[in-house]
């Protein structure tokens, strides 16, 4: 099964990510985290994609494609994955099909208006060691600026920084609009209030998951 989760930044994709790893096992794959990765370990691909997630744009398809790939070909994502904020445009959901997938495809797009991410992305800081998240407000270290995990220093990366953070949001609008409404012609398109609380967002995608899952149930039964 592939689980597509849409939404602009700050929309709250990675928790859920997270919270369907720990009902389902599915891995949660996020390319920010893999070109993050790559732009901690200087590779050539990390460079380059260090330059454009600097300025706000998104990073080129080659290049996400080449991390992505070599990720799903682990034996991790057999029975499927989660995938966090990707695709973000046609081309890349064209090259996603081509790469296949166990199973059905499953879209959520969360949908949170834009006063509130910037909110939220501003007032977030991440530990660069071991990439935990907090927020000023929400979900503040016990010690003001230090991760609880591992007590390094937390900083605020570049692109959640108030000037980048309006050209992401452009970006997005500009690119994934019709990309969602492709899938919502497809019918694997399901929206989801993403201003509600986390825990009431899972439940919200946790009831359409396990009605389509039972309907795979029911398929193979019938089989």
């Amino acid at each position: 099964m592939r689980i597509i989760l849409l939404g602009a930044p700050g929309s709250g994709k990675g928790t859920v990510a997270e919270d369907l790893r720990s009902a389902y096992g599915f891995p949660k794959i996020s390319t920010g985290d893999l070109l993050r990765a790559a732009v901690r370990e200087r590779t050539p691909l990390g460079l380059k994609a260090e330059a454009q997630m600097g300025k706000g744009g998104l990073v080129d398809d080659a290049t996400v494609l080449a991390l992505l790939g070599e990720r799903l070909a682990r034996e991790d994502c057999r029975d499927g994955y989660t995938l966090d904020g990707f695709p973000r445009n046609i081309a890349q959901a064209e090259s996603l099909e081509a790469l296949g997938a166990p199973g059905p495809e499953v879209v959520f797009d969360l949908q949170v208006g834009e006063d509130v991410i910037l909110r939220r992305l501003t007032n977030r800081r991440t530990c660069p060691s071991c990439e935990a998240i907090y927020h000023v407000i929400n979900k503040p270290p016990k010690k003001d600026d230090v991760c609880d995990v591992c007590g390094t220093a937390l900083v605020q990366r570049a692109d959640d920084r108030p000037e980048v953070i309006a050209e992401r949001l452009k970006t997005h609008r500009e690119k994934t609009e019709p990309l969602i409404a492709r899938y919502a012609a497809k019918g694997t398109l399901h929206r989801i209030d993403g201003g509600l609380t986390p825990a009431a967002i899972f439940a919200e995608v946790k009831k359409i998951l396990d009605a389509v899952m039972g309907e795979i149930g029911s398929s193979r039964g019938r089989g």
